[in-house]
């Protein structure tokens, strides 16, 4: 237990210091606590609610290492339940989603309807079971279960706050992909699922890290410079990345581990969403409007990031091993989008974003690359100080247009490409794993 009091966020504002250990990528007994304290105490994404389209329909996810199952009973109504028959704790569902008037455990055939209540056990009058068997063989319900707009959480706590409350202040910007179509948002059909050899905070961290951009991705810039003169896929709308960069950008801090980054739009015509600007404006305003022609990251403390600069884009990242991560990437786009429109969104999702895109694999290649490296070097590193000079408490003139209330912000040139926006996810990270080192030391 004293080992893990070592302070691996060392969190000194007053000196103007904020730093991690290589440790917290690494240590197989820090992953372990992680996904008691951190992914067990937290609310975590499920999926869309439209992933769902109609009743006894059922959706596979999980909460770190969890199975969890989403339904939708006969008369249309949402449950989360986990994923493991009351018997044997076989899996009951094995495919991502379904449809279904009921759930047949594979071991031994119990039975299950779509609101989770236990419907035939196998031969139960020829079981010859004692009185103790009793009655409740309904599947285990979510602690907690509730939606925002469209996206549904689950939580393994019955303790969390209210999810209005976590989400707190960082609705607006969740709002903003959220609302660009008149009849809610939903998934293009399909997804990119594959997993990588390293931590899932490097995930957490790259999600609002523009540092890297012209860097790790220059490769993606020179080709898309080369397509502005003529030359490969014109579907796409590449971006003019050097204007883009000349933008003035900045960042918002938020209770519970959120954070934002966001950047003026140099392009906007080409925007998938810039033909329905019109009636987007008439719809949420002038300014929330402009807002939707930015480009924005937004990160939901543990594990939801939607980005939406390159095509907008709905990320989670779920914890297999201290060194083992699996992500999934979908396209998000208005309901009922015109079917010109949905062919530019997926060509510049494809582009950027995909196993197969000209930016993802570059990622993933970096991932793998810092978890060998974390073992060759360890110790403190230095990722989490650039534009900390520039960070001030409280809001500014960017959050007070947009309606929010930040905890600290930073705003300025694209150049500075700050990375305090990873000071609230650890100091959140840092607060679980303390709660539940205190609790234990009580329970002891």
């Amino acid at each position: 237990m004293a080992d893990f009091l070592d302070p691996w966020v060392d969190d000194r504002p007053a000196d103007g210091v904020f730093r991690v250990h290589s440790r917290i990528y690494t240590d197989p007994g820090l992953f372990e606590r992680e996904q008691r304290c951190v992914f067990g105490r937290t609310w975590v994404f499920l999926g869309l609610e439209s992933q769902l389209p109609g009743p006894r329909r059922w959706l596979s996810t999980r909460i770190g290492s969890v199975r969890v199952l989403v339904t939708r009973d006969g008369e249309g109504r949402l449950h989360a339940h986990l994923n493991a028959c009351r018997h044997k704790g076989a899996m009951l569902a094995r495919r991502e989603t379904g449809e279904a008037r009921q759930l047949v455990c594979p071991y031994h055939g119990w039975v299950y309807d779509l609101a989770g209540k236990c419907t035939s056990v196998k031969d139960e009058r020829t079981g010859n079971y004692a009185a103790g068997f009793g009655d409740d063989h309904d599947l285990v319900a979510l602690p907690r279960f509730a939606t925002y707009k469209g996206l549904m959480f689950g939580s393994l706590s019955a303790e969390v706050p209210p999810l209005e409350t976590v989400l707190g202040d960082i609705r607006p910007l969740l709002d903003l992909a959220l609302e660009q179509g008149p009849d809610g948002m939903e998934f293009v059909p399909g997804r990119i699922v594959f997993r990588y050899r390293a931590n899932w905070k490097l995930q957490l961290e790259n999600g609002t890290d523009f540092y890297h951009l012209t860097s790790t991705h220059a490769a993606f810039m020179d080709v898309m410079n080369q397509r502005r003169q003529g030359a490969g896929n014109q579907e796409a709308r590449q971006f003019d990345w050097h204007k883009r960069l000349q933008q003035r950008a900045g960042t918002f801090h938020f209770e519970h581990g959120h954070a934002a980054v966001w950047m003026d739009q140099a392009e906007a015509e080409k925007r998938p969403i810039y033909p329905a600007i019109d009636e987007i404006r008439r719809r949420v305003g002038d300014v929330r409007a402009d807002w939707m022609l930015k480009v924005r990251g937004i990160s939901l403390f543990p594990n939801l990031q939607i980005a939406d600069g390159a095509s907008l884009t709905l990320r989670t990242f779920h914890p297999l091993a201290v060194d083992l991560t699996e992500v999934r990437y979908y396209c998000l786009a208005p309901v009922g989008e015109a079917e010109a429109l949905r062919a530019w969104r997926l060509r510049q999702f494809e582009d950027f974003f995909n196993v197969s895109g000209l930016a993802t694999p570059d990622d993933v290649v970096i991932y793998e690359d810092c978890q060998q490296g974390f073992a060759t070097s360890p110790g403190w590193l230095q990722g989490t100080a650039r534009g900390h000079g520039l960070l001030r408490e409280g809001g500014n003139e960017a959050a007070e247009e947009l309606g929010v209330r930040p905890l600290a912000t930073v705003i300025g040139d694209f150049r500075v490409q700050n990375e305090t926006t990873l000071h609230p996810a650890y100091r959140e990270w840092r607060r679980l794993m303390g709660a539940a080192e205190e609790r234990e030391a009580d329970h002891a």
